[in-house]
Formats: structure tokens, C-alpha cells, sequence
């Protein structure tokens, strides 16, 4: 009877004395994992941004327009390095995240390289409708999205890799 009473109180040693012997999380575990999740977002916010500028490419193929190079080659580049970056987020791979910021960054720039190239007026920007429209907004939108996702990436990959010990 007596043991049974004792189960029902607080166990002994968990007065709150025993706290320096109880394991802690480093820090650095807390920030991958919350950087892990902010790149998620920021790796979703990509494949939407992705998905308007193929649409366009699609509607351009749809009124016997050739698409541009410049357009195609830059979604080939964002979507191989958004399955990268989603590959090295999931798995902790420093080198698919390392080649997703460099991918993303090369498919933002050939993105805004194609609006430079193409003949863009203020008349387009006057009519919210236009397709120009359109694409000029998911790629700067995509342009926000990826200086917030080289940030977070970089955080990661340097929160990911192993204390440097002190000599």
C-alpha cells in the first residue's frame, strides 16, 4: 500500500534540483529547424512564381508564338533547382542546397534577362490584363522571393555544418 502511494506523488529527483544534469538542444538545432521550415515557404512561393511564367510560355505556344530561349531555359534552370533545394531541405544535403542558391539565382537572372531583352512599353504596364503584365510581376515577385530564400538558405547551410572547435 505504501508504494502505491508514493507512485501517485512526484517521483523523487525531479524536485527541480537535478536541472544541470538534464540535456539541453543547441542552439543551432532550433535554427535549422525553423530555417528548414521558412525555406519551405519560400521554396513554395518559387514553384508559384514558376508556374505563372510557364503559363505564359504556354500561352505563347498556344498563339503559334515561338517562346523564347532565354524564358525556357530559365524555367528548366528553376525547376531543376527547386527540386534540389526541396531534395537538400528534406534530406539536411548542404551540396543540393548549395546548387539549388545558385541555380535559383541563375534562373532569376536569366528571367529578369528576358525582360531586359524584350520590348516592354508603358502601354503594357497601363493594361493590367496583358500577359506582359503578368510575367513582369512573377518575375519580380520571383526576384523578392529569392533574395529571401539565398538568406535562409545560407543560414541553413552554415547552422547545418559542425562547430568549429576552438584550438
Amino acid at each position: 500500500m505504501n508504494q502505491r502511494a508514493v507512485a501517485r506523488g512526484r517521483p523523487s529527483g525531479t524536485d527541480g534540483s537535478d536541472f544541470s544534469y538534464r540535456m539541453v538542444v543547441d542552439s543551432r538545432y532550433t535554427k535549422v529547424a525553423k530555417a528548414k521550415s521558412r525555406l519551405a515557404k519560400l521554396i513554395f512561393a518559387q514553384v508559384v512564381t514558376q508556374l505563372i511564367v510557364a503559363a505564359n510560355v504556354f500561352v505563347s505556344l498556344i498563339k503559334k508564338e515561338s517562346p523564347s530561349r532565354v524564358s525556357v531555359s530559365s524555367l528548366a534552370v528553376g525547376f531543376v533547382s527547386i527540386m534540389a533545394g526541396e531534395l537538400g531541405r528534406k534530406r539536411s544535403r548542404s551540396y543540393f542546397l548549395k546548387f539549388y542558391a545558385f541555380g535559383s539565382l541563375m534562373s532569376i537572372l536569366l528571367s529578369v534577362a528576358y525582360l531586359a531583352m524584350s520590348n516592354l512599353s508603358l502601354e503594357t504596364f497601363q493594361n493590367y490584363t496583358s500577359l506582359d503584365t503578368l510575367k513582369v510581376a512573377a518575375v519580380l515577385l520571383g526576384f523578392v522571393v529569392q533574395l529571401f530564400a539565398i538568406g535562409t538558405t545560407i543560414s541553413l547551410i552554415n547552422n547545418m555544418a559542425p562547430p568549429k572547435r576552438a584550438s
